[in-house]
């Protein structure tokens, strides 16, 4: 094991099991790629490109998955995750109550101001992120997670992957490798149903809710919303895809636009209950001359709408929230088992600013540190997503990583340790001939009030960065395996 990772074992009963389960999986693997015959192969793949036309697993123009392989877990790496993601939540839970308390704790997160007054306003229900998503990076060989970033705001890709889970199911090479491995999906549009329904409810909603899913029009994720929309309503719940350009607040109550649902013709406006927020505060804020004005954010000051996550949301979904668990000047808040599992999950982050701080229990002068040691560092935003502003320092000169050093200084940014992105082997089908070749992957555990993970986003990627952006992405569905006996 590298030194890197010395201490960073989470927790597995034994040597034995860890083995086993490696076994295990790297024979489920092995095993459905011998199935992937030419007859198969394509067969599987035709109908995977069908499936995607006909439920518009499209980001943007760009199919959202690439490969014939989902990703596999074990029992005990599930288990191992959700582990994982247990004992590292609550010390961001304790570092977001202590925040709303003392000023020189939430000075730390790096909020604007318009974040700081409405960050701190009532929004009605117990958990400011009642969905979530973890940015993770799984070396099942080593029993090591490491948690990069927490997307407390707008996890997306439930949508996507519940489907793609459903159209894999149904693939004949999932048929065959079904013959001797149990297939466990793990759904989470549901999750995300209920989780709006019980802020909803904790707010004081007490009628049938009519939900907007709240974006830009325009936005490459609009597929999504899609499958998010007959999810809802195949439950019952009347949906609206809404841009907030088209939100009108009056009387008391937010509209929009309305559409067809369940085969009728809605006459007049759709009355919006719940806002499922997949915009940005900061772009719903900040695009157009509205700003605090908009009609949407009028209309949850006035405790007129439920919205889903809300504006507390923001102070934990600040890519500092990873410095302020890791920095030495607020230990003093975890007990001995959320500081463990700080260590053994979160990688070394701090703001970038002119100071002194603590790196494997030395004093470093923190800029010239981080300039003298490009290699081991990437630069991230405080406030920005699908890796837009990341810098990997081993991509750039040495010249150029100075530059961005200081650049960065003006603006709230991050510095966060390096973490070994580990492959797995996946197929395409190209030109006719199956192609089997690593890719780099993530994992991405969906987490419910705070508190637990059920569900996970996989992203493949043959580039270093990995988002649905990223070079030779591809987004795959997670299922839970076990042989048959």
């Amino acid at each position: 094991m590298s030194n890197e990772l010395e201490g960073k074992r989470f927790r597995f009963s034994t040597l034995n099991a860890l083995y086993s389960m490696l076994g295990m999986l790297q024979e489920a693997i092995e095993t459905f790629h011998n199935l992937l015959t030419p007859d198969v192969a394509r067969e599987s793949w035709e109908q995977l490109q069908d499936q995607a036309r006909r439920r518009g697993l499209f980001f943007g123009e760009r199919a959202v998955t690439t490969v014939l392989r989902p990703r596999f877990l074990t029992t005990e790496q599930y288990h191992f995750l959700q582990s994982a993601i247990g004992a590292v939540m609550p010390a961001f839970g304790k570092v977001y109550r202590a925040a709303l308390e003392d000023d020189e704790l939430r000075a730390q997160f790096y909020l604007n101001d318009w974040e700081e007054t409405m960050a701190q306003e009532n929004f009605g229900f117990a958990e400011p992120s009642p969905s979530a998503r973890m940015d993770a990076f799984y070396l099942p060989e080593w029993g090591v997670v490491q948690f990069t970033e927490y997307n407390a705001e707008i996890p997306a890709g439930q949508g996507y992957t519940d489907t793609l889970a459903d159209v894999f199911l149904g693939l004949r090479a999932m048929g065959e490798f079904q013959k001797e491995y149990e297939v466990r999906p793990l759904p989470t549009r549901n999750q995300m149903l209920h989780a709006l329904l019980d802020s909803y409810r904790q707010w004081g909603g007490t009628t049938r809710p009519n939900i907007a899913i709240l974006d830009w029009r325009e936005v490459p994720t609009y597929s999504e919303f899609v499958l998010f929309k007959e999810y809802f309503e195949s439950q019952g719940y009347a949906t609206e895809i809404v841009d907030p350009r088209e939100c009108e607040y009056a009387n008391g109550k937010l509209t929009a636009p309305s559409t067809a649902f369940a085969g009728e013709r809605r006459s007049g406006r759709f009355e919006i209950n719940i806002v499922y927020k997949r915009v940005l505060i900061s772009e719903l804020v900040e695009r157009g001359d509205l700003g605090l004005e908009h009609p949407v954010i009028r209309a949850v000051r006035d405790n007129a709408v439920c919205m889903v996550n809300p504006f507390a949301c923001k102070i934990l979904h600040k890519k500092a929230s990873l410095a302020v668990l890791t920095d030495e000047r607020n230990e003093h808040l975890f007990n001995s088992d959320e500081a463990l599992a700080i260590a053994n999950c979160i990688p070394w982050t701090r703001v970038l600013e002119e100071r002194k701080t603590t790196y494997m229990g030395e004093t470093v002068d923190l800029m010239p540190f981080l300039a003298q040691n490009k290699d081991e560092f990437v630069i991230k935003p405080n406030d920005e997503y699908g890796g837009k502003g990341v810098v990997l320092g081993w991509t750039v000169s040495q010249s150029e990583w100075e530059q961005i050093l200081q650049e960065r200084l003006q603006e709230p940014h991050i510095a966060q340790k390096k973490v070994i992105l580990p492959e797995e082997p996946f197929p395409s089908f190209v030109d006719g001939n199956v192609e089997i070749y690593n890719r780099m992957l993530d994992t991405d555990p969906y987490i419910w009030y705070g508190e637990y993970m059920s569900g996970s986003l996989c992203r493949l990627s043959t580039a270093a960065l990995l988002n649905v952006t990223a070079g030779g992405g591809s987004t795959v569905p997670t299922f839970v395996i076990e042989k048959r006996g």
